[in-house]
């Protein structure tokens, strides 16, 4: 036992180490945090709270995630002959888009080495009844193999429909390789992976905490969700797999939500992206079918983006800094999440002043409190120069949606807040397709007109209190 003299001594010691430590991961901030808000933030409390503030900085602090594009290096190097081949046939297609988006085209070289292709069709799928029938069908059709990824996967009566149409066709020979994210599935049952396995699927989580560095950075996140049949039909959008994507079993129905079905060489496109996370998850790349089966009847251009959290660019707020600056006429935008970083704003500013028909739709019902009650705070300086805030009534809005004139339309996995512009693994398919572009026209038209057009006057009539709790949770903004 250590004499009563030495406690105090002890107890300095571990203060002037803690501090000492605050100061250190202070200097980490600066030196990392993506915005200056994020980093002055971070090293005012981490030298003023380190108690506090030291483990949050560990769990939440980094906006890079380490290993993941050293491993994608890696496999290329063991597969060269694999990757050669996969993108010599979608290179087949490499098509450039219309003038008006070869500014994008450029960027999108910069950020990726997937291409704009021709021979597509993209269908519009607008609701969780749509998207299942159409996904389930899918699976049911398989004939040799099935890569399905999701975020979110619940054991509900939905998710047990998709985990039985799995064991059916593992049952049948198909090759069957299941991807979801451990943070968001983290309520999914041991019971439902086991069955999977014990059944000849391939499961794996993605492992975010994965490497050295990520170990205690669970605020990175997989929001991915594809589902590829064959390489001949791919899904990708905003619904993840369970009965509240349905509007059922949650206070939040009905559930309002949109996914793409997508055929030609943009399969080939959405099915690199899974095998990068796959191979990050396992170490292993599953034997699938690179040869490209064009839809010469809509021909669309399709550009599938995916971004994340290791991209050495920010390519995600590149991109749509840059997509946004060059909208002429019209600017529709549909997320459940508003919180956008400085270039987002200052981008849809200049797009209103300009003259362009900006409209935002949020949903009217908050499923996180504290990312809705921050888009309050964007009220003011939006409808200052003309932007457009609609807030859908019915029930939840999830979809993320972006119409660019009458010339481009992207459906996907994109929010617009700073999670999937810098922590989140995400994935959009732009489509320039007129028959496309039309139907998301007309799908938005439709829920603009379940919308209420936001006045200030709302915003100005809260009380002090309410307007205080929007700007508290507009500094947490890095963070939501």
């Amino acid at each position: 036992m250590l004499p009563s003299g030495y406690i105090p001594l002890i107890l300095i010691a571990i203060i002037c180490i803690v501090y000492i430590l605050g100061i250190v991961n202070a200097a980490h901030a600066v030196m990392h945090v993506h915005s200056s808000r994020g980093a002055i933030a971070w090293s005012i409390s981490l030298i003023t709270f380190p108690w506090f503030a030291i483990p949050l900085y560990w769990v939440l602090g980094r906006s890079k995630f380490k290993g993941y594009a050293e491993i994608l290096h890696l496999a290329y190097v063991e597969h060269q002959g694999l990757v050669r081949q996969a993108y010599g046939e979608i290179l087949k297609f490499k098509v450039a888009p219309s003038s008006q988006f070869q500014p994008l085209q450029k960027l999108a070289e910069k950020l990726t080495p997937i291409p704009f292709t021709s021979g597509n069709r993209v269908e519009l799928l607008i609701n969780g009844e749509q998207t299942y029938d159409a996904m389930l069908g899918a699976i049911a059709s398989a004939n040799n193999y099935i890569l399905l990824q999701s975020y979110i996967i619940h054991d509900d009566q939905v998710g047990n429909r998709f985990r039985q149409a799995l064991i059916t066709k593992a049952k049948q020979g198909i090759s069957i390789y299941f991807l979801y994210d451990e943070i968001g599935s983290q309520k999914l049952s041991r019971g439902y992976i086991k069955s999977l396995r014990q059944n000849g699927v391939g499961v794996s989580a993605f492992y975010s905490t994965k490497g050295r560095g990520n170990r205690f950075q669970i605020n990175f996140r997989n929001h991915r969700k594809i589902l590829i049949v064959d390489g001949e039909v791919a899904f990708v959008g905003g619904l993840n797999i369970g009965e509240e994507y349905l509007g059922q079993g949650t206070h939040l129905s009905p559930w309002r939500d949109t996914h793409t079905m997508v055929r030609g060489s943009a399969v080939q496109c959405l099915q690199t992206t899974f095998l990068g996370d796959w191979y990050w998850a396992t170490r292993t790349i599953p034997e699938v079918c690179w040869q490209v089966k064009p839809e010469p009847q809509d021909n669309q251009t399709v550009f599938v983006f995916p971004t994340g959290p290791a991209d050495i660019l920010q390519g995600c707020t590149l991109f749509f800094v840059c997509a946004i600056n060059l909208a002429r006429d019209r600017l529709w935008i549909a997320s459940p999440y508003f919180v956008p970083d400085d270039s987002i704003l200052i981008a849809l500013k200049l797009a209103a002043i300009r003259g362009v028909d900006v409209r935002i739709m949020l949903p009217n019902r908050p499923d996180h409190l504290l990312v809705y009650l921050c888009s309050f705070s964007y009220y003011v300086e939006m409808q200052a120069v003309g932007v457009k805030l609609y807030r859908y009534q019915p029930g939840f809005m999830h979809q993320k949606v972006i119409l660019i004139d009458g010339a481009m339309a992207g459906v996907g996995t994109v929010n617009l807040d700073n999670r999937s512009f810098f922590l989140n693994f995400e994935v959009m398919v732009f489509v320039a397709g007129m028959s496309f572009i039309h139907d998301v026209e007309q799908m938005m038209q439709a829920d603009f007109n379940c919308c209420r057009l936001v006045e200030l006057k709302e915003y100005d009539q809260k009380s002090w209190w309410f307007k205080l709790a929007t700007r508290i949770s507009r500094l947490l903004a890095p963070v939501l």
